[in-house]
């Protein structure tokens, strides 16, 4: 079933404890330390950083198509090896940790845990910055959101299509830096997001930095999501590539059979080495 995380979810659940509360638990899915907190949990943990002097912080998450290209490309591997928070946002996740004989992460995904972060926000008080995506789509995913939370603090919006070290990237780091946004999500797409993080979040006065993907896509109705049937049994990626062909046959025609090509040869080998 398909996890929502509303304000209500985060009052009620009960938390599971963990001997020592400093060392969050993490499974490592090919060396990427991957949280396993659940979703509320993580929320609460994330929010917490707001004002705690120790900022920015990097939360980044990881799915089968992030991980294919963690593999080639060194410089993204990195920016999630030294984020604060890695999580998992994909059923190709939970399944490489199942056959690697590690726990299973939950799966907390973007347009769900939206609301959630959104109700804590408007809570407390918590503004947060909307980069990426086209033009005008962060602006649309921002109305919908304070249709349901008024009072949740949006400082400011940018779209994502600009090159990395231009006057361009110059401009919005001191927009951000101007309106001083608690939290900033960065929808952009992998790489380029955990790479703009990475060379980024030191020059930024906020206190969170968090890639989000297609998320702005999402909530502002512009890509819709698959139906609850498929994406609560990992078929997701099915409706996805039916409605965006072009853009998405690569990363799941090819880079799905790389992936269980992967997990399958790292399962083998740690089996080999019992």
């Amino acid at each position: 079933m398909t996890t929502v995380i509303d304000d209500a979810t985060i009052e009620v659940q009960d938390t599971r404890k963990h001997a020592h509360a400093d060392t969050p638990a993490r499974s490592n899915i090919f060396e990427i330390p991957v949280d396993l907190a659940e979703p509320a949990d993580l929320l609460r943990r994330i929010t917490g950083w707001v004002g705690d002097g120790q900022g920015p912080r990097r939360v980044m998450y990881v799915n089968a198509h992030v991980l294919n290209q963690s593999h080639a490309i060194p410089a993204l591997r990195r920016a999630l090896e030294s984020s604060d928070l890695v999580y998992c946002d994909g059923y190709g996740v939970r399944l490489a940790a199942k056959a690697m004989d590690t726990e299973i992460p939950h799966r907390m995904t973007g347009a769900d845990w939206v609301w959630g972060l959104a109700s804590l926000c408007e809570s407390a008080g918590q503004s947060i910055y909307l980069l990426g995506s086209e033009p005008g789509v962060a602006a649309e995913a921002t109305r919908r959101l304070r249709r349901w939370y008024p009072g949740l603090n949006v400082v400011g919006t940018h779209h994502g299509y600009f090159e990395p070290g231009s006057a361009h990237d110059e401009r919005v780091v001191e927009d951000i830096n101007a309106k001083r946004p608690d939290i900033v999500l960065v929808g952009m797409g992998s790489p380029k997001q955990e790479l703009w993080v990475e060379r980024n979040a030191h020059l930024l006065d906020t206190d969170v930095v968090w890639t989000v993907g297609a998320l702005f896509d999402y909530v502002s109705g512009r890509v819709p999501r698959a139906p609850a049937w498929l994406a609560d049994n990992g078929l997701e990626w099915i409706f996805r590539l039916a409605i965006e062909p072009q853009r998405m046959w690569r990363r799941y025609l090819l880079g799905n059979p790389q992936f269980v090509g992967r997990v399958m040869a790292q399962a083998r080998s740690r089996h080999d080495h019992r």
